[in-house]
């Protein structure tokens, strides 16, 4: 018998499909990663900082939140630096939300939030996503309670790739000013809009995103959170000192400094290959949902048979069902020639 909340011993934990995917030995279309290495300026650095004898010394931050909230756009105050946005998550969920209350998480989605709504025990409400409505603002607002503390989705939304219109997060913001809206950005550079702009006017509003998607870093877990000051003076109480890794921090500051090789892989993703995979689904037939990210949800009648092809070419993709138990696949979009080569594939299957 654990010695720990029942609720929580009684959880499964989240184990994502990681093991044996190899880069030299796969082309991973399965986890929304960049699908190219980092830059070679951002490797240097990191080297460099190896070979700086300071391994053996706590982290130090410096000015990178100023860097970060340039970035953005945004002043400094608004900004936190988390372990990756899955520890933002948490943090707020954890910050936000007593035992008991209710969370509105829209499904499907990532599963980290419903994961962490369930490690504070709170009664989740579950609204649906459609291919053809998109978000379920309506079913949303219909769901909030007093006791409603946490509305959380992604912009745009993992697995299905909806975005949520701006004008609806407003909605959202004033019908529930006494909950925590959450608004998941971890998709921010492939999508190009943003919430960020709303934090002064609405302090129930918290921003969460990362530095793993797009700059192609998720192994060395740098996230952040954009809100009210308030909210993040509050949030560093809860945040240890040392929780973000020096590595990270080194890499990030590498990567602002040299943003040209983030931007060129978006551009070639987002305005070549991923309307070149839309277009050849559409053309034979396949169903998917419309996508402001880098993967594309689409339903093969035959995605079993899809998924072991292209397993047997080495091309990892992602099982995801839906709402009705319908298997789809979600396919991270990479370059052009990474698109062709999955074509090639799909063309012969389909």
């Amino acid at each position: 018998m654990s010695i720990f909340k029942a609720h929580i011993a009684a959880m499964s934990a989240y184990k994502p499909p990681l093991d044996g995917r190899d880069p030299h030995a796969h082309l991973l279309l399965d986890f929304n990663e960049r699908t190219l290495p980092i830059a070679e300026v951002v490797q240097e650095a990191l080297i460099a900082y190896i070979r700086s004898g300071r391994l053996q010394m706590y982290p130090a931050y410096g000015d990178t939140v100023e860097l970060i909230a340039g970035y953005c756009g945004v002043p400094a105050e608004q900004v936190m630096i988390t372990n990756g946005s899955d520890q933002g998550i948490d943090l707020i969920i954890r910050a936000a939300c007593r035992e008991g209350e209710e969370a509105i998480i829209p499904g499907p989605g990532f599963p980290i939030y419903a994961h962490c709504a369930k490690i504070e025990n709170l009664k989740i409400r579950e609204p649906q996503y459609t291919r053809e409505q998109g978000f379920p603002t309506e079913q949303v607002l219909a769901a909030i309670t007093p006791k409603t503390r946490l509305i959380c989705f992604g912009n745009p939304n993992n697995p299905s790739g909806t975005v949520v219109p701006r004008a609806d997060i407003i909605r959202m913001l004033e019908a529930a000013p006494q909950a925590a809206v959450l608004v998941d950005e971890c998709y921010y550079e492939y999508f190009g809009e943003s919430a960020a702009d709303l934090v002064g006017r609405y302090p129930n509003l918290v921003i969460t995103r990362t530095f793993s998607k797009t700059w192609g870093m998720p192994s060395l877990r740098l996230g952040y959170i954009i809100s009210h000051p308030d909210n993040i003076r509050a949030l560093l109480n809860v945040r240890g000192p040392y929780d973000i890794n020096q590595m990270a921090v080194v890499a990030i500051r590498a990567a602002l400094a040299h943003p040209e090789y983030t931007h060129a892989y978006v551009a070639e993703v987002m305005r070549e290959a991923k309307p070149m995979l839309e277009n050849f689904l559409a053309e034979v037939g396949v169903e998917f949902w419309p996508s402001g990210a880098n993967y594309v949800w689409m339903f093969p009648a035959n995605a079993e048979a899809v998924n072991h092809a292209l397993l047997k070419h080495n091309i990892l993709v992602r099982p995801k069902a839906d709402a009705d138990g319908r298997m789809g696949l979600r396919i991270t979009v990479g370059t052009i020639e990474q698109t062709r080569l999955l074509l090639s594939v799909l063309r012969t299957t389909l």
